[in-house]
């Protein structure tokens, strides 16, 4: 039992760091391979926000905050970006 909970979760991991790394890669690394985990500090932030049943809002937030605050990219308060990444992320079964 241990060992499938154990392989879940590592596939759940797998999932978010694809889609941070594919689908919302704000620095541009995807297709540089000595930074294919340039995102992975912020999966276990993700699947929390996941599991808890967090609002598009919250991910939205967390996502913006991350790219703005974290990296010190400008945006300019545009958000709309992330809703293709929210709803990539909302497919993502988190549960083990």
């Amino acid at each position: 039992m241990a060992d499938s909970k154990t392989a879940r979760a590592a596939e759940i991991q797998e999932a978010i760091r694809s889609v941070l790394l594919h689908d919302w890669d704000p620095i541009g690394v995807d297709g540089v391979a000595e930074a294919q985990d340039e995102y992975d500090s912020y999966v276990g932030a993700v699947y929390r926000l996941l599991f808890s049943d967090a609002s598009d809002e919250a991910l939205t937030d967390f996502l913006y905050k991350t790219e703005t605050e974290t990296m010190g990219l400008t945006r300019l308060g545009m958000r709309g970006h992330l809703q293709p990444v929210v709803a990539k992320l909302r497919q993502i079964d988190v549960h083990l």
